[in-house]
């Protein structure tokens, strides 16, 4: 089978762990050991900001955020339902509201004209998220943000080499949050990382991450254990110096499977430019005018050739029942019509070019 996703671990990244663990330290009481402290200094760099924040993972990135820039208990915060549901538990843990609003049927993220739609006088923020590794509109975003002043984060998950208007993921945002899981474009097993170029977002993000506390055991604001292991950190600083390359093959394979997919009609292809460029964490089709069974039997037959495609959010954030009974009952069609028709191949750099001719030979005989 060839795997939707799969970590790219070599003999570096086990030099790194074992290193650790033999000098130590482990963990640091405040969050801020030695490797954690590197691994912040090379990602802010990366990401073209004056701060990174490294936490124990993704979501955990997304609920110290939300804290760290005052969302409180009655806010509202303006959300896509077409993404993982972290994005929109990190809200519910911040003790705020969800408002649900409506994607852009060209890139899947969420569409600013629909955010303005669903903004009220208790919103406090936006969280768009760069799905598949492709940026949401972040300047127009921005601009909206400034308009009602809002605060606006970036779900930045997915977008380890993403670029929009020519700069890294996250340079618009007041805060992005990134993770670190086994799947993503670098990994640290388990982890995320806040990027920022605000001071006070930093400092608040350093309290949240640790019980709040300045010193040890003294607590100035409410946060969690959030903390990063310096092993994780030490995994990080390797899986950075690799991220290019990755990014590389990635779209190396991208561009192989976009020339054999193209010859058919029936599919949207994911697309880039040179200012707006992808992570390609994951290449993402859409079946013009399919229905959901075509789609799920396309998916069934690719896997029972090996295959691993997937379907990603078939189940709208909005659809689940907890969302459903408690939050935004607001209609969401390209959200929904997405939902059924979109799905996933493998591009990862473990995947060679003869699996990518088959990937794309394949499909297209199904289609």
């Amino acid at each position: 089978m060839i795997p939707i996703n799969m970590p790219k671990i070599g003999e570096e990244e086990v030099q790194a762990v074992m290193e650790t663990i033999s000098k130590g330290p482990l963990t640091n009481a405040l969050g801020q050991g030695p490797k954690v402290l590197e691994f912040e200094e090379k990602y802010a760099k990366f990401a073209g900001v004056k701060h990174a924040v490294a936490v124990n993972n993704g979501t955990a990135a997304l609920n110290a955020a939300l804290l760290a820039v005052g969302v409180k208990q009655g806010d509202e915060v303006i959300v896509p339902s077409f993404t993982f549901i972290a994005t929109a538990e990190a809200i519910v843990f911040a003790g705020a509201k969800v408002v649900f609003a409506d994607i852009d049927p060209e890139t899947f993220t969420l569409s600013p004209e629909d955010v303005k739609q669903v903004v009220t006088r208790k919103t406090k923020a936006i969280l768009p998220v760069d799905l598949y590794g492709y940026s949401a509109d972040m300047k127009t975003l921005r601009e909206i943000a400034e308009q009602y002043g809002l605060a606006l984060i970036e779900d930045a998950a997915q977008a380890h080499g993403t670029t929009y208007q020519g700069k890294p993921a996250g340079c618009f945002a007041d805060a992005a949050c990134w993770s670190l899981y086994a799947s993503k474009n670098i990994t640290t097993g388990e982890g995320g990382v806040i990027t920022t170029d605000d001071d006070k977002i930093d400092e608040n993000l350093r309290l949240v991450r640790n019980h709040g506390e300045k010193t040890k055991y003294t607590s100035v604001l409410m946060g969690n254990n959030y903390r990063m292991p310096e092993i994780e950190a030490a995994i990080g600083i390797v899986q950075l110096k690799k991220l290019p390359s990755f990014v590389a093959k990635r779209r190396q394979n991208a561009q192989q499977l976009t020339k054999i997919l193209q010859q058919s009609k029936r599919l949207k292809l994911p697309t880039e430019t040179e200012l707006n460029q992808h992570s390609w964490y994951l290449y993402t089709v859409r079946l013009i005018d399919g229905t959901e069974e075509q789609r799920n039997f396309i998916l069934k037959e690719l896997k029972q050739k090996d295959i691993g495609a997937e379907a990603y959010y078939i189940n709208p954030i909005n659809t689940m029942e907890f969302y459903r009974n408690n939050f935004s009952s607001k209609k969401l069609p390209e959200t929904e019509k997405a939902a059924k028709q979109v799905f996933s191949l493998p591009v990862h750099p473990n995947v060679t070019s003869e699996q990518i001719e088959y990937i794309g030979k394949t499909l297209l005989a199904l289609l």
